[in-house]
């Protein structure tokens, strides 16, 4: 092990047990003064990300809960969790695969969201600690058999979390199938950079490399075009405060009740597997930035709009409506029922993969 890794640590302690008497384990992985990861391989879920600030004063940037009983609830909104078999909205719940018509439980709505009723984000996934020469993670794989929330085929995941030197976690995920499914995931994360208590994300300031952004109908699916931010209250091409255009007179913006959409990234090509920065949201007072880098085609945005204060989280917090900011990779929401955008099917023997890179640091 190098001098890195020799720095970094891993370990895992009980978290709780599941209704069903299945038990959850709690992994920390630590580069001291740099980066703390809390992982629980209920749902996959970040529980905490220590980072520092310019004084070099230690915050938990991501928003989550302090048992697990908080993941149990309900009501919990996807509190850090891997999202799938597909994230996002598919319309109606149903789409055609081939000559079969698919049909899903619609749990937003007339849609489906986030896999379902209960989906990636609601089982416990086999986990164990992994350690390379410049990293140490966790590892979890979960099987999704067939019929799962309606979806075919049975699918096998892979998701690590990776602590890399210097404030770097990445994600990496790996899925195949026995028959043709499709497949999308994405991380859930809701982040505060002043500290997941510190009330309102509006003066975070935020870019994102994308030229065009995924337009919604009034039951937020995808209407198939790729409109232009220019000139619109989507355009973070520049850095600029979440709040300056989020209660912005737009249809667009009524309809996601402020920012709920998916942007598409720039540079991004079928069959190709590179990291993309395709965000960087900084935070004013304590001066904490992180940028997300991304081999996936989309970026969802999402500025917590439907939290209502009555979620209480870590240390008994009340999480408010717009108090943090989910980035979410990912392709394109309701792909399998829109062939003109990147496509979601997988195919025995193929493998799908997505990278994703979270980088804290400190601006001067």
């Amino acid at each position: 092990m190098n001098i890195a890794t020799a720095r970094m640590t891993a370990r895992r302690t009980t978290f709780g047990t599941t209704p069903a008497g299945t038990q959850a384990s709690l992994f920390e992985l630590e580069e001291p003064g740099v980066l703390k990861a809390r992982i629980t391989d209920y749902g996959g879920a970040i529980v905490g990300l220590e980072t520092p600030d310019r004084e070099g004063r230690l915050a938990d940037v991501v928003q989550g809960f302090d048992s697990l009983d908080g993941y149990l609830d309900p009501e919990n909104p996807y509190m850090g969790a891997i999202v799938g078999r597909f994230a996002n909205r598919i319309a109606g719940g149903r789409f055609r695969l081939g000559s079969r018509e698919v049909e899903l439980a619609t749990n937003n709505g007339p849609n489906s969201l986030h896999g379902g009723e209960r989906g990636f984000s609601h089982t416990v996934w086999r986990s164990e600690i992994v350690e390379t020469d410049d990293s140490v993670g966790v590892v979890l794989r979960h099987r999704s058999e067939d019929g799962d929330e309606g979806y075919p085929g049975a699918l096998d995941c892979t998701v690590s979390y990776q602590l890399r030197a210097g404030g770097g976690l990445l994600i990496e995920s790996e899925a195949t199938c026995d028959a043709t499914t499709v497949v999308n995931l994405t991380f859930h994360a809701y982040f505060n950079l002043e500290g997941h208590a510190a009330g309102s994300v509006l003066d975070h300031r935020l870019r994102i490399c994308a030229e065009r952004f995924t337009p919604l109908d009034e039951t937020q699916i995808p209407m198939g075009s790729l409109i232009a931010v220019a000139e619109t209250p989507f355009d973070f091409r520049r850095s600029k405060r979440l709040g300056r255009d989020i209660d912005a007179d737009d249809e667009q913006i009524q309809r996601g009740s402020g920012f709920d959409h998916n942007w598409v990234v720039d540079g991004w090509n079928v069959g190709e597997s590179v990291l993309r920065q395709a965000a960087r949201l900084e935070a004013p007072e304590s001066g904490r930035v992180l940028e997300l880098s991304t081999t996936e085609p989309g970026l969802q945005v999402y500025t917590a709009n439907f939290l209502d204060g009555t979620l209480r989280g870590k240390g008994g917090q009340s999480y408010a409506r717009r108090s943090s900011v989910c980035l979410e990779p990912q392709h394109f929401p309701d792909s399998p029922n829109q062939p003109q955008f990147p496509p979601t099917v997988l195919e025995p023997g193929d493998v799908y993969r997505q990278r994703t890179l979270y980088r804290f640091s400190v601006a001067p």
